[in-house]
């Protein structure tokens, strides 16, 4: 009995991380706003490494919940700090040079140009989602309310798989979406609009993460 009841707990856990993760991957926020200018500026396959880079960096949280530093993390002024001050700042690095990029927007056949590697835009992707204060607190209260003290890690790594996966797909539709060629023609006639505005509503992110609070 105790067995059943147990398994009826952690489906009604998976369900739970499961509707959580939708809302939180699909709810505008730096990381779509990184995407989007990765696919658009860049290419497809940007678009695509970047929304890997996220998914992945999706354990680094899973990784400091498990081991119970999210609450350390969360309540501590100076780490806490140093995580949105670095996170802001690079949100803010970013999106300054694509205020002040040259028109990257590409709109040949393929709707390929390679102006940055698989690396780069993997990277951009993970740190901008490794970075993101709000997405400490926001795995801190997932753990918290769904996560036991006698909840079995495998569990736990379930619970991560489906964030990460909610992000990859979510992302990887996001980057195939903008990167039709006939939306591409259309970017290309408002290509420095774009760019500027782009740019202007990372930086917003970079401050609003750097100011951001832990309560």
């Amino acid at each position: 009995m105790i067995d059943i009841l147990n398994n009826l707990q952690y489906l009604t856990g998976i369900l739970t991380v499961t509707t959580i993760a939708i809302f939180m991957a699909i709810s505008p926020g730096a990381d779509f706003v990184m995407i989007t200018k990765n696919s658009i500026f860049s290419s497809r396959k940007a678009g695509l490494f970047s929304a890997l880079g996220i998914s992945l960096a999706i354990w680094v949280h899973v990784a400091y919940c498990i081991a119970g530093l999210a609450i350390i993390i969360s309540q501590s002024i100076i780490l806490f700090s140093i995580v949105k001050y670095l996170g802001g700042a690079y949100l803010i690095y970013i999106g300054w040079k694509t205020f002040n990029s040259n028109s990257l927007i590409d709109t040949d056949v393929k709707g390929q140009k390679q102006s940055l590697s698989d690396f780069a835009a993997f990277k951009i992707g993970f740190i901008t989602n490794a970075l993101n204060p709000k997405t400490t607190i926001f795995f801190l209260s997932i753990f918290t309310q769904v996560v036991k003290p006698d909840t079995p890690i495998w569990i736990q790594l379930i619970y991560g798989a489906i964030i990460s996966l909610a992000h990859l797909l979510w992302f990887g539709t996001v980057a195939i979406f903008f990167t039709h060629l006939p939306l591409l023609k259309k970017f290309d006639r408002y290509k420095k609009v774009i760019e500027k505005v782009v740019g202007s509503v990372l930086i917003g992110f970079g401050f609003k993460v750097a100011t951001s609070s832990n309560n």
